[in-house]
């Protein structure tokens, strides 16, 4: 899963798409790099009327386009909340792809992840599983809190994919599943990283507005994170070359 993994914004305390409910109210991607644009946490603690049509937007895009895949698996086709987004990131793919399947080090470039363990040992392939905790903000249906998200890696091939899915719970909220695709394609200047996630739950569908543009903005803000340290990573390198 991803994303309520989103923000609590980064400058509230702490705030993290990541996710799932990974997502939250962080600083917005730029748009010259990512697809949509989130709801920015340092001008609203929760996403606005604009954010939730920005979120709708998104959807009924994202519903237009063929979904995400890995190994012929993709998200949710069912599910009432869905976001998509992308960057370019100027770096090598393997640079990318340890950072994002290391996932024991998530908390050290995504500030969301408050804590994260491998519940199996190796590099991660189908089956292995994660679980890690993010906090999130209080929204007009739910109470602010800590969710524990447990991730099991669906599918994965090595520089092109993973998908994993599973819940997220905390004391008052729950998102049931979470499904969550992740492309990387090499191109010209770089890395195209496409993600994609949906959510279903009663608790979370009771708002699918303000889920939508809470799932979105982690999914921008998790893509920063990943462009903006696999960058540095791959300018330090080039520095001391």
């Amino acid at each position: 899963m991803s994303s309520f993994r989103r923000q609590i914004g980064r400058s509230a305390a702490l705030l993290p798409l990541p996710l799932v409910m990974a997502g939250t109210l962080a600083v917005a991607a730029p748009s010259s790099a990512t697809t949509h644009q989130a709801p920015n946490a340092t001008t609203s603690p929760t996403p606005n009327t604009a954010a939730s049509d920005q979120a709708r937007n998104a959807t009924a895009e994202s519903h237009s386009q063929a979904p995400l895949t890995c190994g012929g698996q993709g998200v949710d086709p069912a599910a009432k909340i869905r976001y998509r987004a992308e960057t370019l990131i100027k770096a090598p793919p393997h640079t990318i792809w340890k950072l994002q399947t290391d996932v024991e080090r998530w908390p050290s470039w995504q500030p969301p992840v408050t804590g994260m363990k491998r519940l199996d040992p190796g590099r991660l392939r189908p089956g292995s599983r994660f679980q890690w905790t993010t906090p999130v903000p209080e929204t007009p249906t739910t109470p602010a809190t800590t969710l524990v998200i447990t991730s099991t890696v669906q599918q994965i091939k090595n520089n092109r994919c993973i998908r994993w899915t599973g819940p997220a719970i905390g004391e008052g909220l729950r998102i049931d599943r979470g499904v969550h695709v992740w492309t990387f394609t090499k191109v010209k200047g770089g890395v195209l990283v496409r993600t994609e996630e949906t959510w279903t739950g009663n608790q979370v569908e009771a708002d699918v507005p303000t889920s939508t543009a809470y799932l979105g903005a982690g999914l921008e803000a998790w893509l920063t994170d990943l462009k903006t340290t696999a960058e540095s990573i791959h300018l330090g390198h080039r520095a001391k070359s």
